[in-house]
């Protein structure tokens, strides 16, 4: 495939989620790049690029847990990369780590999330793809420019329609992507107002919306240990007439224990993206953000507009 200027396309993957960057590359057309990954003895990573002189380089890899180890291999990844010629280079980031951490809640904390784009700029990326990151501000604080998308499209028509439905916003930071939400599917909002106790434990209440008598669809940008969501949950059961929830969220990570703790609450569906490796699980329904991402890809490499893209549903 070749970009307005003759330059070819090249797809390389780290070892966060290679099984998405080779389902990406495929609807490109295109065979994913060999990447050799050694590591020393001491865990120290090494990879080795091919030759992508003169190419199109897109570094598709997701700072999913363990968050440090994968962004490091990000970073060689895009200096290999740079270091062997490539004429433009984007980091292809489906789930950004370190978005939470988008401003400081005491003295003494960092800025993680302005911290990260400004490494994956200074390692040679000239953009960055992200997908629903956790801070809307992700694009203000980089460097270098980043093309945000949204898996609404993509989760609503995987979900499928939900007679009487009403989209829940289980925490004040999830109201613009629940908004998102209704507007597909065409149903009211409703919104928990979250209260965090600790990093594994949070209160919910009360509830703006009217749930009673209707399905609640609780959507977020991500599931970690699950507190948010089973508070949500619960929340919603104590209201009369609340059928038991559907929850969609566009990344997967269920931290240690996050299953067990969203097993008990008789949720109607659980579905995810594959932005990270999904669990073995058959309460989680996997939705592949695959032909999404290889089309913004193909579009940025022609140097098209992203905001039109025709994702399924």
């Amino acid at each position: 495939m070749g970009g307005p200027c003759g330059t070819g396309l090249t797809v390389l993957s780290g070892s966060a989620n290679p099984a998405l960057a080779a389902l990406v590359a495929s609807c490109l057309g295109e065979a994913l790049a060999p990447v050799e990954l050694e590591r020393f003895p001491d865990g120290e990573a090494r990879p080795v690029v091919p030759d992508v002189r003169g190419r199109d380089v897109y570094v598709v890899q997701p700072t999913c847990p363990p968050v440090d180890e994968h962004l490091v291999e990000l970073l060689l990844l895009l200096d290999a990369s740079r270091r062997a010629g490539a004429a433009r280079l984007t980091a292809v980031v489906p789930y950004f780590g370190y978005a939470r951490q988008d401003r400081r809640s005491r003295p003494g904390e960092p800025v993680g999330a302005r911290l990260a784009a400004e490494v994956i700029a200074a390692a040679g990326a000239q953009r960055i793809v992200v997908v629903d990151p956790h801070t809307a501000a992700l694009e203000a604080m980089s460097p270098v420019p980043v093309a945000t998308l949204s898996a609404a499209r993509a989760l609503a028509a995987a979900l499928g329609p939900v007679a009487d439905a009403v989209v829940v916003a289980p925490d004040l930071g999830a109201v613009r992507l629940a908004e998102r939400y209704a507007a597909i599917i065409g149903a009211p909002v409703a919104v928990v107002r979250k209260h965090r106790l600790t990093a594994a434990a949070v209160r919910a209440g009360p509830l703006a919306g009217d749930v009673a008598g209707r399905r609640p669809v609780i959507v977020d940008d991500m599931v970690s240990t699950g507190a948010t969501i089973e508070a949500a949950a619960e929340l919603l059961a104590d209201r009369a007439g609340a059928a038991p929830p559907a929850v969609v969220a566009t990344h997967g990570l269920f931290s240690a224990g996050a299953l067990d703790r969203l097993g008990h609450l008789g949720l109607a569906r659980l579905l995810v993206t594959d932005t990270v490796p999904p669990p073995r699980a058959d309460a989680v329904e996997v939705c592949s953000l695959a032909w999404p991402l290889a089309e913004a890809i193909g579009r940025l490499h022609r140097e098209e507009r992203l905001d039109d893209v025709a994702w399924p549903g």
